[in-house]
C-alpha cells in the first residue's frame, strides 16, 4: 500500500497540480440522461474521473451526497473504480467524523476498511483521544478541521482561549502534539486567506486542504500566496460545483475537464 503522503507528493511534483475535484454528486443536479442509469451517481462520477484524473492531486467524495439517498453502494463503487483504474491518485473521504472510544474506531474502519479511502476528514472538537483511531493508521491521511470556509465558522473557531484563537490552537496541536506519524493534514477555507497564512506559518510542512474556491468566493491568487509551502506545493485546493457541474448536458465530462484544467493553470500561474 502506497501511503497517502507519498501519493500526494507525487501528484504535486510529477503532475504539477494542486487541484482536488470534490465529488459532491447531487442526484438532482446530474444531467437528465444519467438518471436513467441503474447507478446514476456512479455513472456521473466515473465520467468526471475519467475526464479529469490527469489534472488532479486528489478526488474527494462527500459522503452526505450518497448516504442521503441510501446510495452508499455507489460511493463504494466510486472508490473501487478509483483504486482499480487510477491507483496513484489519492482519494479523500469527506465525512468529518469525530467521536470517542469504540465509535471512533468504527468510523476509522468505515473510512479505511469499507471505502478504502487514502484519507478522511475528521472533527477535532472532542480532543486528541477521539483522533487516535484515525491517526494510528500511519499510512493514511488524517485531515483535521481547523478554519472552515463557511461564514459562521468564526463563532467558535475565532473565539480566544488564553489570548489565542481556537483554530490556531488546533494548528498548534496538530503540528506539535498529534502528528506522531506525520500523517496529519489541516482544513483551512480559501475564504480566509489571512488565517490560511497564519496556519502555514505555524505548520510549515503540513498539507492543507482548501475548500471554498469558486462558488464560495475564495480567490485563487490569495490562496496560493498565503498557503503554499516552502517547496511551492503543500495545498490541496478543492473545487466541487464549479467543476463537476460545468455543464448539465451530455458534454458534462468535457466541460468538467475544461474547468479543472483552467483551475490548475490559474493556480500554477501564481506558484
Amino acid at each position: 500500500m502506497i501511503p497517502f503522503s507519498d501519493k500526494l507528493h507525487h501528484r504535486w511534483k510529477q503532475e504539477n497540480t494542486l487541484v482536488c475535484v470534490g465529488l459532491d454528486t447531487d442526484l438532482d443536479k446530474i444531467p437528465p440522461h444519467l438518471k436513467e442509469e441503474k447507478y446514476p451517481l456512479f455513472a456521473f462520477n466515473k465520467a468526471i474521473i475519467d475526464a479529469t484524473h490527469d489534472l488532479v492531486c486528489a478526488f474527494k467524495p462527500q459522503i452526505a451526497f450518497y448516504s442521503a439517498y441510501g446510495a452508499e453502494n455507489q460511493l463504494e463503487m466510486t472508490f473501487q473504480y478509483l483504486r482499480a483504474t487510477y491507483p496513484k491518485v489519492p482519494t479523500i473521504l469527506d465525512s468529518k467524523r469525530g467521536d470517542i472510544g469504540n465509535t471512533a474506531e468504527m468510523y476509522a474502519k468505515e473510512a479505511f476498511d469499507r471505502y478504502h479511502a487514502d484519507a478522511v476528514t475528521v472533527n477535532p472538537y472532542l480532543g486528541g483521544d477521539s483522533l487516535e483511531p484515525f491517526l494510528s493508521r500511519a499510512e493514511k491521511g488524517i485531515i483535521i478541521l481547523c478554519k472552515t470556509s463557511n461564514p459562521g465558522s468564526g463563532e467558535i473557531q475565532a473565539m480566544k482561549v488564553d489570548g489565542e484563537e481556537i483554530y490556531r490552537k488546533i494548528a498548534y496541536l496538530s503540528q506539535n502534539r498529534w502528528n506522531l506519524n506525520n500523517n496529519i493534514c489541516l482544513v483551512v477555507g480559501g475564504t480566509y486567506p489571512a488565517e490560511l497564512a497564519n496556519v502555514r506559518k505555524m505548520a510549515p510542512d503540513i498539507p492543507i486542504l482548501v475548500p471554498g474556491v469558486g462558488a464560495q468566493g475564495g480567490k485563487v491568487k490569495d490562496i496560493v500566496k498565503a498557503g503554499v509551502s516552502d517547496d511551492n506545493a503543500g495545498l490541496i485546493i478543492n473545487s466541487s460545483r464549479k467543476i463537476i457541474y460545468a455543464s448539465s448536458e451530455t458534454d458534462f465530462a468535457d466541460a468538467a475537464r475544461g474547468a479543472a484544467e483552467s483551475l490548475r493553470d490559474e493556480i500554477n500561474s501564481y506558484r
